[in-house]
């Protein structure tokens, strides 16, 4: 479907995607204007829709494009092979927060995507997050320890309580994200804060 963009030269898509990517992560998808991606990408806006079929098309190449160079990061650093869930769902977020200092404007494209609520877009969005949290999850929660629950603690409803609080605790970060830059926000308060949780939960439910 993207074969004439993914056939131009590496640097010319690189142009193309952060002129796109900085539009949308500033305006949103409503309100922004193919005008100023090719002004910012310096190519005719015949080009960009010989590239993309429509605005909607090249908005969810870039959304996929951009999760499947943070999946691949985030797969590539945490380590599954840490069988402590705790530990492991702990790496889970600090690795996102290394991906905030990494990718900063990928991210802001990704939060901007994440609160769009153009009719137009709004639907695929919903199908693809489903998507690719379930994916990860099944990655993330696949073999971990069972023996360092306590005696008699259901362990599905215990995991189900650890995930309903990691979400929880994201919910809430997303919404001072929601207010300010992703790279003004105080990362070391929210280790300490995010670590107070795990104790909680550490002390919940292991020997």
């Amino acid at each position: 479907m993207y074969t004439k963009f993914l056939s131009l030269k590496a640097e010319k898509q690189e142009r193309i995607l952060n002129a796109a990517i900085k539009e949308f992560a500033k305006k949103g998808y409503k309100n922004t204007a193919t005008d100023e991606i090719v002004k910012e990408a310096n190519i005719s806006k015949g080009a960009l829709f010989h590239y993309f079929n429509s605005k909607k098309d090249m908005f969810l190449f870039l959304y996929d494009h951009a999760l499947e160079i943070l999946m691949n990061e985030f797969f590539g650093k945490i380590d599954l092979n840490e069988k402590d869930i705790l530990k492991r769902l702990r790496q889970v977020l600090l690795v996102e927060f290394m991906l905030v200092n990494k990718y900063p404007d990928m991210l802001e494209f990704v939060k901007a995507a994440n609160f769009e609520d153009s009719d137009e877009v709004k639907n695929d969005m919903e199908s693809r997050n489903k998507e690719y949290l379930i994916n990860a999850y099944s990655k993330v929660l696949n073999n971990f320890d069972t023996s360092k629950f306590k005696e008699g603690i259901d362990i599905k409803r215990a995991v189900d309580v650890i995930i309903w609080t990691m979400e929880g605790f994201i919910a809430k970060e997303k919404e001072k994200i929601k207010k300010n830059p992703i790279t003004n926000l105080n990362f070391d308060e929210i280790l300490v804060e995010m670590d107070t949780y795990f104790e909680l939960l550490k002390d919940s439910f292991y020997k």
